[in-house]
């Protein structure tokens, strides 16, 4: 009877445990999610106008190149602080917001923030999948950051994690330097798979690589050929087209697969940055700036030190602009700017505005 007892008392005892553990876990997901906003739009609309291609080799034919319309799918979930000059003109998030902010190094408040976001888009006919996920939290006198970011207009995808001392300049905090430590994880930036097959002339040996990856030529003995993909299909019969139409595709198909085949590699980077802050009704600026002027050299086969042949430089950078000079009158000027394994990538805006009264 008393270890029936004793067993009844136990896990009584065991739920009540269980039962706080999962109201505290609650209660941090709700204190985790608080002022969060999820959100998920479609937006779309024509894209360019159709196209007549004209032909003239049986007779005069007319073709037509349509492009669909162009739609953007997005879903996503953002917790960060808006900034004094940051006006929610809309009532609702639709994932086309352009927030030059987001990318700072600090936000406006100490603590928490995040983002996720994915974007299926189709513009002019072409189709990208676009994803942007960043974690951030600052302190008093350190920051740390997870961010992922694709982007298919810019070509550009990578994994990366800092953690950074921070050091304000001036009490009010506007100013604050930091210093600390990057990984990046990437797919091997600099890496040219055909560079295996070019001559010491410069030219390629494109026609061998074409055959090594299927394709087949018949000649017919009176100076004639014809070329067969590696399906036995008819994809050429003169020289000029397989050189213009085919190899084109056969570098190009050659070039992503064995970019594909390679695992991503990480690089190892100290970072300096800046930030600075300071806002009024009618004057404010926002601006950082990062720099990784060193690398830590690994070893790695497919690191960026063997295809830039050592050192090199990446930043990146922002700034946010504006000034009211009157009730009327007022400019304004927003942008951010990166370059990564030499590739760069930007985006900005600058106007003016008039408001008659």
């Amino acid at each position: 009877m008393m270890k029936k007892l004793l067993t009844i008392l136990l896990a009584l005892s065991t739920l009540s445990v269980n039962a706080q553990e999962q109201s505290k876990f609650r209660k941090g997901v709700k204190k985790a999610f608080k002022f969060a906003t999820f959100y998920g739009a479609v937006t779309g609309g024509n894209s360019i106008s159709d196209v007549d291609v004209y032909s003239v080799t049986n007779g005069l034919e007319t073709n037509t190149i349509k492009t669909p319309f162009d739609f953007s799918i997005a879903v996503g979930v953002r917790k960060i602080a808006r900034l004094g000059y940051e006006n929610r003109a809309n009532v609702f998030y639709d994932g086309t917001e352009r927030s030059y902010s987001d990318a700072a190094t600090i936000g406006r408040i100490k603590g928490f923030e995040f983002l996720f976001e994915a974007d299926w888009t189709r513009q002019q006919g072409k189709s990208l999948f676009n994803q942007h996920h960043f974690l951030r939290y600052v302190a008093n006198h350190w920051i740390g950051k997870v961010e992922f970011l694709k982007d298919g207009f810019a070509d550009i995808e990578y994994f990366e994690a800092s953690e950074r001392y921070r050091y304000k300049v001036d009490k009010q905090g506007k100013l604050s330097l930091n210093i600390g430590h990057v990984q990046r994880l990437s797919k091997p930036y600099g890496y040219n798979p055909l560079e295996e097959w070019m001559l010491s002339n410069g030219s390629l040996h494109y026609t061998d690589l074409a055959l090594q990856e299927g394709y087949s030529v018949e000649f017919n003995g009176q100076g004639g050929e014809t070329y067969y993909d590696p399906a036995g299909n008819e994809v050429a019969t003169s020289s000029e087209v397989w050189e213009a139409v085919v190899i084109p595709q056969v570098l190009s198909d050659y070039t992503n697969r064995k970019k594909d085949e390679l695992t991503q590699t990480i690089e190892y980077s100290f970072v300096i940055g800046f930030d600075f802050y300071h806002y009024t009704k009618n004057f404010w600026v926002h601006s950082w700036g990062n720099i990784m002027p060193y690398h830590i050299k690994t070893g790695n086969e497919f690191s960026y030190h063997t295809y830039n042949g050592g050192q090199w430089i990446d930043y990146s950078g922002g700034l946010i602009f504006g000034r009211r000079f009157n009730k009327s009158l007022g400019v304004f000027l927003e942008g951010k700017y990166n370059k990564y394994w030499n590739r760069s990538w930007h985006n900005f805006s600058v106007g003016i505005n008039y408001v008659v009264l």
